[in-house]
């Protein structure tokens, strides 16, 4: 194995087989969150896709390594190892913060034109829609406070406090990169953009996030679906529909 191929590893985890004509489902995780949440959507779409979770550095198998604070500079760095893999029909699925990650990866990708045909934009406002956001700068506790807020451990993210103080640290990183993101309003991928937020998500209300429909000229779906920030986990079954649909476009979506 190559350094190159050892630094794709690091990045790029795929834990089932995939055919080879399958098309790409690249995973982006949420702050805090790791390359292991996205686990079942690989088992649900193996082999007929073949999914790709990317593990920032910082947590887990990778928690030695800092974290990359700046979500442009994480962009470029996850954008440097897709453009090593095999061109394939591919679409990107972010949550939260891996919304606006895939987003900005997708807009690098298609300036090398190599972007993805379709994002999956799940829980997060549009990336030009801002507010005044500060939990990185407050004590351990006041974050573990927020992700309690958010139902994050309920969801089965962090699993328990304990477990959520080991993650601190990638928390931290994770939410300065995310509220200190800015966007050019005039900023627009090319490929299609579907839209998935919860209608009672305290971090981004309906409208903004309706307001991604300026940041795409292709198709654009916007799907409200009942409960929070982690509504997909309620929905997971709906949610995996988005994403089939996304892979196999003739395939009309769930409404249920």
């Amino acid at each position: 194995m190559t350094t190159a191929d050892d630094i794709a590893a690091l990045w790029l985890r795929r834990y089932h087989p995939a055919d080879a004509d399958a098309v790409r489902l690249v995973c982006f995780p949420h702050a805090g969150g790791s390359a292991s949440f996205h686990h079942p959507v690989s088992a649900r779409f193996s082999p007929g896709a073949e999914v790709v979770s990317l593990q920032y550095p910082g947590r887990q198998d990778r928690r030695k390594e800092p974290c990359v604070t700046d979500l442009g500079t994480l962009a470029d760095r996850i954008t440097e190892q897709l453009l090593t893999l095999d061109e394939r029909p591919t679409v990107f699925f972010g949550h939260s913060m891996g919304a606006a990650l895939a987003f900005e990866t997708a807009w690098r990708l298609e300036q090398k034109g190599a972007g993805p045909r379709t994002v999956i934009a799940s829980g997060r406002r549009s990336p030009s829609s801002t507010r005044a956001e500060e939990v990185h700068l407050r004590d351990d506790d006041g974050i573990v406070a927020e992700m309690k807020r958010l139902n994050g451990t309920a969801a089965g993210v962090l699993g328990d406090e304990e477990i959520l103080r080991m993650a601190l640290p990638a928390l931290r990183g994770d939410y300065r990169a995310i509220e200190t993101y800015t966007c050019p309003p005039d900023r627009r991928l090319d490929c299609g953009l579907t839209v998935l937020t919860g209608e009672d998500d305290p971090l981004t209300t309906v409208e903004e996030a309706g307001r991604w429909r300026d940041h795409t000229t292709g198709p654009f779906r916007l799907r409200v679906f009942a409960g929070g920030h982690f509504f997909l986990t309620q929905h997971l079954q709906a949610v995996n529909g988005e994403i089939a649909q996304a892979l196999a476009p003739g395939r009309p979506a769930p409404t249920a």
